[in-house]
């Protein structure tokens, strides 16, 4: 695990190589099934760039897209997941990604409506051994460095179903953060997309703030 490690830190800084004035690259995760693993194109971006002003990061805003059973995972210490429809591991996709988590990379899934059943099917073959667990408010996810007192932001209704954060808990560090009910994705596309209230995009950017900030940090001590 401690090679695996050194991977990502490795793949940091030959990002950092590549283009000067940004320290890494974040992807979004490109999986089989037939769901939209590209939907919210300019989420990403906009998230990058949000924590580069408030959180003085250097991330290049330039999303990338890498498939889950590629080599190429461990250049990337932030991967975001997200779809309406299908998600399909095969047995090296599984394997993949459960080196790369547990080697110190971090994933976050956002349910965007109708993913949730095809996304815990398929993370038991990534972690047979693990449970994804509710998050407690508390946690440093919902503190730092905005406050969630009451947990994930409600960003779109869809059942009338309270927002919830769960995760997939390895040695005390979430290595996986999933926002289901939440649409958090939504509010960090272009405000055209969605026409979503300044307060409502400000709430999802504040949280996915966080949810870098502790991939970044928090999630590494």
């Amino acid at each position: 695990m401690k090679k695996l490690c050194c991977l990502v830190t490795i793949a940091v800084m030959l990002c950092s190589s590549q283009a000067p004035e940004y320290s890494f690259k974040i992807a979004v995760l490109k999986y089989s099934g037939g769901g939209d693993w590209y939907s919210n194109p300019s989420a990403l971006d906009n998230l990058a760039n949000y924590c580069n002003l408030t959180m003085g990061t250097k991330i290049n805003p330039e999303t990338e897209k890498v498939d889950v059973g590629s080599p190429d995972l461990f250049y990337y210490p932030f991967v975001h997941m997200t779809g309406h429809g299908n998600v399909v591991f095969s047995h090296l996709d599984a394997q993949n990604l459960r080196k790369y988590l547990l080697g110190g990379g971090f994933l976050h899934v956002d349910d965007n409506y109708g993913m949730d059943k095809f996304f815990r099917r398929e993370i038991k073959k990534v972690f047979p051994d693990h449970q994804l667990v509710e998050i407690p408010f508390s946690h440093d996810l919902y503190q730092s460095p905005n406050s969630f007192p009451q947990g994930l932001p409600k960003i779109h209704e869809h059942d009338n179903k309270a927002p919830q954060g769960y995760g997939i808990i390895d040695k005390g560090r979430v290595v996986l953060f999933y926002s289901y009910e939440c649409d958090l994705g939504d509010g960090w596309e272009d405000q055209e997309v969605h026409n979503d209230s300044k307060e409502s995009r400000e709430n999802a950017l504040q949280m996915g703030a966080n949810i870098m900030s502790y991939a970044l940090t928090l999630g590494r001590q």
